[in-house]
């Protein structure tokens, strides 16, 4: 059995995928795993328990060096979990090679988290199965969407219920594309939470659990039509258009171009939009970037497929 004096010395690499939340009506329950990916190799290190963090790509310079970082949090929740309490002389050497972008919706945080927990696990022998991972990762991140989606790879319904967290995957459709704007402007999931009324009209509500309802049962059994139907919110995202008055015109510009459905992702600021097997995302690409222009916001375009798997462990 591993114990903490095994692991100095040790490392890995965990590669880890982005993800979008929401996915329109669905306000903290859905989420999708994406092909943007975090690699970040970890090595466990014996001496005055300090964290040497080395970071190129997205986040370089403004990621922390210290436990407040997610990373560090989720590989440490782990291993306690399975071992017991971190002996104060231990630390961490790490390296990320980071893809995802910062604040943007694209589940940087989960991420983080996520790839800590399931290093951690890998460190500790692998004894913690996905259910209590999943677990870990939402103590740390407070909801479980973005995290489920990341851990488990393709479309993914979460939800936390009372003291536990369920969660039910299945693959994304081969062919289905995701065509990204990412602004060159960061807004946080808190600020973005802060616009959010606390009450909504019930007859919102109800029309957002049917589309939710709909576009689910759409996805499960390959109707893909039924996202323009999933990707139309009414309880968060009129709110959040008022701290980001571009959204209504950069996904009314998604649709019009032949988007089966665009949104804001997570919590901003990217928009997604979908285009289905066999389609051409260039038109799409195309008037995201031209309306984004037409209204002064600078940013770039991505298209990724989904991704059906969470994070890959490998030998460091």
């Amino acid at each position: 059995m591993v114990t903490w004096a095994d692991l100095p010395g040790r490392s890995l690499v965990v590669e880890v995928p982005a993800s979008s939340a929401n996915l329109g009506a669905g306000y903290d329950c859905l989420g999708l795993a994406l092909e943007l990916v975090n690699r970040v190799t970890v090595e466990a290190c014996d001496g005055d328990g300090s964290i040497d963090l080395v970071v190129t790509g997205e986040g370089a310079g403004d990621l922390p060096a210290n436990r407040e970082n997610r990373f560090v949090a989720g590989l440490e929740a782990a291993l306690e979990a399975a071992l017991g309490p971190r002996p104060a002389s231990l630390g961490w050497r790490i390296v990320m090679d980071n893809e995802i972008p910062l604040s943007r919706g694209l589940g940087s945080s989960a991420a983080a988290t996520v790839g800590g927990v399931v290093a951690g696990n890998a460190m500790a022998g692998a004894h913690l199965r996905d259910d209590a991972l999943l677990h870990l990762a939402t103590t740390i991140e407070s909801h479980p969407d973005n995290a489920a989606a990341v851990l488990l790879g393709g479309f993914v319904v979460s939800a936390h219920l009372g003291d536990r967290v369920e969660a039910v995957r299945f693959d994304a459709p081969e062919g289905l594309q995701a065509v990204l704007f990412i602004p060159d402007r960061r807004l946080s999931t808190e600020a973005m939470r802060r616009v959010l009324p606390a009450e909504v009209p019930h007859r919102d509500a109800v029309e957002n659990m049917g589309r939710v309802a709909i576009g689910v049962a759409g996805i499960a059994s390959g109707r893909l039509e039924l996202l323009a139907d999933l990707t139309v919110d009414r309880i968060h995202e009129p709110y959040r258009s008022v701290a980001y008055p571009e959204l209504p015109r950069l996904t009314g510009a998604a649709r019009a171009a032949g988007a089966l459905g665009a949104f804001l992702s997570g919590a901003g600021s990217t928009v997604l939009a979908f285009v289905g097997p066999g389609g051409d995302p260039a038109p799409v690409e195309r008037s995201l970037a031209e309306a984004a222009a037409a209204q002064g916001l600078d940013g770039v375009t991505r298209i990724v497929r989904p991704r059906n798997t969470g994070p890959v462990v490998s030998p460091g």
